[in-house]
């Protein structure tokens, strides 16, 4: 567990190095602008909902006695509400748009570490194919996320629990994102079921990946480039796993 943990966080480490050697810059710079037009479209949208969302939780408190406090505290439920809603979103989003750049990114990658791989050569019907299988799995872990987020999210509201549930959302959506990571190596050996499989084999692995990937998304820099570094990171460390299942 400790050592799958550390080992997808060490991994951004050689991320960069490979990324310059193997001069794969080119698929960065396309997925951090589109990371940044996503993000500030989600963050706008979400400005505005966290007060309506607020608002319309406090109608269905009554009485006078106790709405201030009341108001404070939907106030933060409903700020919690649309921040996780909002990285939900944008996580299952980005994985989606930016996969044509990252499959490749990732192919790439495996292919210095490995050698010879499957022919993997571009087709209409491989985009697609490949495209269905990224909504396929973002819809599956979307539901998912969201459930035990919110189920957290309401234990949150117990005081006992509230030191806890922050950071087992935070887990939540790093083992997610890290899922997404690893995805961009494992559709090129498994299907859809089998993938889900390895990930839950190896989620310790998942969430080490995304809880770099989480905290880089708090930094200017690092929210542009999460993705390709991310992705790489899962890639060096997917491909060891996979060769390992097949020794």
């Amino acid at each position: 567990m400790i050592r799958d943990f550390l080992s997808g966080m060490t991994a951004y480490a050689r991320a960069w190095g490979l990324i310059s050697e193997l001069r794969l810059w080119k698929f960065v710079f396309i997925p951090g602008i589109l990371s940044l037009l996503l993000g500030g479209l989600i963050v706008t949208s979400a400005w505005g909902l966290s007060d309506d969302l607020g608002g319309y939780l406090i109608r269905w408190y009554p009485w006078e006695w106790g709405r201030t406090v009341i108001e404070k505290i939907a106030e933060i439920f409903s700020g919690l509400i649309v921040l996780a809603g909002g990285l939900i979103a944008y996580k299952q989003l980005i994985l989606i748009i930016s996969a044509p750049f990252m499959s490749p990114l990732s192919e790439a990658v495996e292919r210095h570490l490995a050698g010879e791989l499957p022919d993997q050569r571009f087709s209409l019907v491989k985009m697609g194919r490949d495209l269905w299988r990224g909504i396929r799995l973002g819809i599956r872990n979307g539901f998912r996320e969201i459930m035990w987020t919110v189920i957290l999210l309401i234990l949150g509201l117990i005081p006992v629990f509230s030191p806890f549930t922050t950071a087992g959302i935070f887990l939540v959506q790093a083992y997610f994102f890290g899922f997404g990571n690893m995805d961009f190596t494992l559709e090129r050996h498994f299907g859809v079921r089998d993938s889900v499989r390895f990930v839950q084999r190896h989620r310790w692995l998942a969430i080490g990946n995304g809880v770099v990937t989480m905290l880089l998304m708090m930094t200017v820099v690092g929210f542009l480039f999460i993705l390709p570094f991310g992705t790489v990171a899962a890639t060096i460390e997917t491909t060891k796993r996979i060769a390992r299942t097949r020794e």
